[in-house]
């Protein structure tokens, strides 16, 4: 049975707002990363990679919002402490000193870390019925994807 917010059990705004953290988390560190790269990049290729980078975190500032929202929106706490955000986050950190083809690749690993964990999350909002965080994280998932492959094109 769907359920919108209001419907949903304490238990189910526990495990989908903890799915959503963690998306949120990812998300963060890999605004950050796209962001430090853009400000890094170099080379023959700085023309393209620098816009796609930003490309990248200007979308991913906004994802970040969207996905808090909606924890608070089913009733949950949305994490704002970035150090909780790194500590969490599957995607790691990185000091910006790195060729671009370093920063292209290490760009789509995060890129499909957070696909992956939005997928993970659609799966936990679907088993309680909540299919507009399931569609939320859907469709990030796929804008997460498709950055990994406009990404991957440029050093295959």
């Amino acid at each position: 049975m769907s359920q919108t917010a209001a419907d949903l059990s304490p238990t189910a705004q526990s495990e989908i707002s903890g799915a959503l953290n963690q998306c949120v988390a990812e998300t963060v560190v890999t605004t950050m990363l796209a962001q430090n790269f853009h400000w890094n990049v170099t080379g023959m290729a700085f023309g393209p990679l620098h816009t796609m980078f930003q490309q990248i975190y200007e979308d991913h500032f906004v994802a970040q919002d969207d996905l808090a929202e909606r924890v608070k929106a089913i009733g949950g706490h949305a994490e704002g402490k970035l150090s909780g955000m790194i500590e969490r986050s599957k995607v790691v950190e990185h000091d910006g000193h790195a060729k671009a083809e370093e920063m292209v690749r290490l760009l789509v690993e995060a890129q499909r870390q957070v696909a992956a964990t939005l997928a993970g999350a659609a799966a936990i909002a679907e088993s309680h019925g909540d299919l507009l965080t399931q569609d939320l994280c859907i469709a990030r998932g796929q804008v997460h994807e498709k950055f990994a492959w406009l990404l991957e094109s440029h050093i295959k």
